[in-house]
């Protein structure tokens, strides 16, 4: 992951939506830092500047330097505009170096999986991972090799190679990705098994009404 990166916060003492609104106007973000015991603190940092740090990953680790004192932090709670996409605001957690956290990360696939060739399609089911780690040691993603999987083929959570120092709580039974058939290739075999049942209903039919006939004539020679 990328080394810190040194983030200027300023103390903000106006509250309320319309404060928030000329702050951003301005270039600044409205955020709060909390955590490791100390008090909640409303602070706003430049709004390009943290845009920029997160484009290596929401788990970056920043230090947040704030009326002189520098605090080792992460972004948290990362609000943004539903159709702009804008910053909105943002929650820092204090963190050391030397404390495990708990952080989500992304999954990412790489590699063509030997089955789409013959028409498979690829279907992730995790897209991220919660993991516990100290902070330096929080990837920005986990890769998983998916080009060896054929059509039929799985991986799960066990199959993931984590970092050293990187552990997960979730069951690793857990599917990640399959390699599923071709839809029309399994819709054209359902309807094969469908038409095989039929068949062998109309067999049976047949048969028993043939024993009915069988039965009725019987019946009828004894008379």
């Amino acid at each position: 992951m990328p080394d810190d990166t040194v983030l200027t916060a300023e103390p903000r003492s106006d509250r309320g939506s319309g404060a928030a609104g000329r702050l951003r106007r301005e270039g600044r973000l409205p955020a709060i830092v909390y955590g490791l015991g100390g008090d909640t603190a409303s602070v706003t940092v430049p709004t390009h500047d943290l845009d920029l740090i997160l484009t290596h990953g929401v788990n970056t680790l920043i230090t947040l330097r704030l009326d002189g004192d520098d605090q080792l932090a992460m972004a948290r709670q990362v609000q943004r505009h539903p159709v702009r996409g804008d910053l909105v605001h943002v929650d820092f957690i204090r963190v050391r170096t030397d404390v495990a956290i708990t952080a989500e990360v992304a999954l990412h696939l790489v590699g063509e999986a030997e089955g789409t060739k013959s028409g498979g399609v690829v279907d992730q089911q995790l897209f991220s991972l919660h993991i516990e780690a100290m902070p330096q040691n929080i990837p920005t993603g986990i890769e998983l090799d998916i080009s060896a999987l054929e059509i039929g083929d799985h991986l799960r959570v066990s199959d993931l190679s984590l970092p050293p120092g990187v552990a997960t709580d979730i069951d690793p039974e857990t599917l990640v990705v399959t390699v599923a058939a071709p839809r029309v290739a399994a819709a054209e075999e359902g309807e094969g098994e469908e038409g095989e049942a039929a068949e062998g209903g109309a067999g049976e039919a047949s048969a028993e009404s043939e024993s009915a006939s069988d039965g009725n004539g019987d019946a009828s020679n004894e008379g």
